[in-house]
């Protein structure tokens, strides 16, 4: 199946829960609504002709600075996932408001998640609804903010630590 029918396979089974598509430079990308996701991404693992498999990455994007997305969400957490079976892979995203940054874990979809999940809360502070573990995992834990976010200032210092005694 190629991208094209990956995306036409969402639409036709999600309807207006898959908000759009698109295929820029080939990489073929569903954004979808958030209370969809976690049935998105079951689907995209569970279903037979698509056979996600593999949760090759999961990461963030702020989209605060960035031309035209001023009034919009401002975070969108990005989930690339891949089949072995099929060699075929999608997009799947979702935004995210600054004042409402939470969206369900795929710990229990891809394992993987658990670490993945990890590193967008500490270096964003998106939050992952029902992680079991949900801690810094970059960052040491008397860090103060989340250093990729776009508003984070670069000349901010930090609480010194050392070993405990």
């Amino acid at each position: 199946m190629d991208g094209a029918a990956i995306l036409d396979e969402l639409r036709a089974r999600f309807g207006s829960a898959v908000l759009e598509t698109h295929d820029h430079r080939g990489d073929h990308t569903a954004v979808v609504g958030r209370r969809a996701l976690r049935d998105v991404l079951t689907f995209c693992r569970d279903s037979g002709a698509l056979a996600f498999d593999v949760l090759m990455d999961l990461t963030a994007v702020d989209y605060s600075k960035f031309p035209g997305r001023e009034d919009g969400p401002r975070f969108e957490v990005v989930y690339h996932l891949y089949s072995i079976a099929h060699n075929h892979r999608v997009r799947v995203k979702v935004r995210v408001d600054e004042d409402d940054a939470l969206v369900p874990t795929a710990n229990s979809l891809w394992p993987i998640a658990n670490w993945f999940e990890r590193e967008v809360w500490d270096m964003f502070g998106i939050r992952f609804d029902g992680h079991p573990d949900l801690r810094r995992l970059l960052m040491y834990e008397e860090f103060v903010g989340h250093p990729l976010r776009k508003d984070y200032p670069i000349t901010r210092r930090q609480p010194l630590i050392g070993p405990a005694h």
